[in-house]
């Protein structure tokens, strides 16, 4: 059990991380794709009260959440050791899950470029050790090159255009070390005798304006050309909807 005194000096962190947040708000403005396309799940306050329920993001996923979380966690170590990044923000304990994995002394750096999220997320890591969170672009982290052992994308790149994807994924290569991995769990194009292909289609097109791009090509597509990854594992989930690809910087 925590002692009080050790407990407030955690607390104490999160509030110092919000506060620099803060501060950066008035610099990093949300980027007019979120504002345009995401408003109601990321970006309005109101989203996280309605979205911040564990049932609600396993429903959206078709019931896949604890599988494609387990598989990201997986790659990212059991346990998890050294410095990790993970870009953005994710509802549920997906990150919770992975602080949990952390061993003595490892770190873990969460960047997302909207302070909401940023505190909606600091109320569920209240009291994990060695856990940062940042006011971040995902196209300009801001961190040395080959800051990080391993890298996590959870279900970002699809809510991104093109050129913020291909950018994001630079960046994500550029500040994992030589060796580390960069895990990546987002959309598959399914098998077209799939029976949401047709059905589920439509919705992406209409709520989800940029993750049909990952169904007509692979994320290597986007993967920058003078930073050389070799792919590692690539596994598709629920009849190819769902996909998980780790990748090793060289």
């Amino acid at each position: 059990m925590r002692r009080p005194e050790a407990e407030a000096a955690l607390k104490h962190e999160f509030v110092e991380e919000l506060g620099q947040a803060s501060r950066l708000s008035s610099v990093l403005t949300v980027p007019r794709y979120l504002q345009d396309a995401y408003w109601w799940a990321y970006v309005h306050p109101n989203a996280v009260r309605v979205f911040e329920r564990q049932w609600l993001v396993n429903a959206i996923l078709w019931g896949n959440f604890a599988r494609l979380r387990d598989a990201a966690l997986d790659e990212m170590g059991s346990p998890v050791t050294g410095r990790s990044l993970q870009v953005a923000c994710v509802y549920g304990d997906l990150t919770l899950q992975l602080a949990d994995r952390m061993v003595a002394g490892a770190t873990l750096d969460i960047a997302d470029v909207l302070p909401v999220q940023l505190s909606n997320l600091s109320r569920k890591l209240a009291g994990r050790r060695g856990v940062s969170l940042l006011h971040r672009d995902s196209t300009a982290l801001g961190f040395s090159d080959g800051s990080y052992d391993q890298v996590l994308l959870f279900f970002l790149l699809h809510e991104q255009p093109e050129a913020v994807r291909r950018q994001t994924l630079a960046e994500a290569v550029r500040v994992t070390r030589r060796g580390g991995r960069i895990v990546v769990v987002d959309y598959h194009r399914p098998h077209w005798l799939h029976p949401l292909y047709y059905l589920f289609r439509p919705v992406l097109a209409r709520l989800e304006p940029y993750a049909l791009d990952l169904w007509r090509r692979d994320i290597g597509a986007w993967l920058p050309d003078d930073m050389p990854v070799a792919i590692r594992s690539a596994r598709t989930f629920f009849g190819g909807l769902y996909q998980q690809l780790t990748l090793i910087r060289e």
